[in-house]
């Protein structure tokens, strides 16, 4: 039975930009995005509020979710490393790490973790290398086939992803950042044991403060939803910000409201009450 969301935190004026994580949040477990959604973002966008889609995905991987929406929203892409401008289909920001400092990072993870593999989004997102051994992502179908190296470390990369197979996710998690965190943002976007990193400094909430600082937004007019530990650092930043009730208990903890699960359309009612004023 479906439940209704508790009553906000603090009600607030409606929000002049709305930034949404994809996988887990706006998304259904099957990875589409509901009619409800979708229409709720619709009518947030035709009543003036800005839209931008905030995910760990490269922009190569959106074009469902664009056809699904009915609308082609700017997306914050590679957990902020990429801001991507679909009208255009051009990127119009990239902070990459630099192949030295990628080639310390796994050399330092290979010296505690010698199981551990590597993948790596290069070109802007627009390329991804894997090493042998990498498991295939069969929910990223929509993407571009991967390229398989013996070292992935020979360009910048934007997002740099680790696995080591048969350790316990949250372990590996916390070692690695122990490892190098000092070096890279280090987090995760699910409960599989893969680790992404990023330069350090980037992460949704830095790429999110920039673009909505290009568009003379405050903080505090942002409304945000998110479900994975990469999505706290923007819903720290905005000024409202709100957990999916499967969201990870990080996520809820740094949240100012919760709304129902992704598969709930928790998304599209929490913009429903919203826009009803009921929020």
């Amino acid at each position: 039975m479906t439940s209704s969301p508790p009553p906000p935190a603090h009600p607030a004026a409606r929000p002049r930009l709305i930034a949404t994580d994809l996988d887990g949040t706006l998304l259904g477990d099957g990875g589409a995005v509901s009619a409800r959604n979708a229409a709720a973002l619709r009518r947030a966008a035709d009543a003036g509020a800005g839209v931008v889609l905030v995910t760990g995905r490269s922009q190569h991987r959106l074009g469902k979710v664009y056809s699904q929406l009915g609308a082609r929203y700017l997306a914050i892409c590679a957990n902020g490393g990429v801001v991507y401008d679909p009208a255009g289909e051009r990127v119009l920001a990239c902070r990459p790490m630099p192949p030295a400092h990628v080639r310390r990072v796994c050399a330092l993870l290979r010296e505690r973790v010698p199981e551990v593999v590597f993948a790596a989004h290069v070109e802007c997102g627009g390329r991804v290398l894997h090493e042998p051994g990498w498991p295939r992502n069969r929910k990223a179908a929509d993407a571009p086939p991967p390229t398989v190296l013996p070292d992935v470390t020979g360009g910048p990369v934007v997002k740099l992803q680790a696995r080591a197979p048969g350790r316990e996710p949250e372990s590996f998690v916390a070692l690695v950042a122990a490892t190098v965190g000092d070096l890279v943002e280090v987090t995760r976007q699910g409960y599989l044991g893969l680790v992404e990193m990023s330069r350090r400094g980037v992460t949704k909430g830095s790429a999110l403060a920039a673009v909505a600082g290009e568009l003379a937004i405050p903080a505090a007019d942002v409304l945000v939803f998110g479900d994975m530990p990469n999505d706290v650092p923007m819903m720290l930043w905005a000024g409202r910000s709100v957990a999916v009730a499967n969201a990870h208990a990080e996520v809820r903890a740094a949240a100012t409201d919760v709304t129902l699960a992704n598969v709930e359309d928790g998304v599209g009612v929490y913009l429903e009450r919203l826009l009803d004023g009921r929020a």
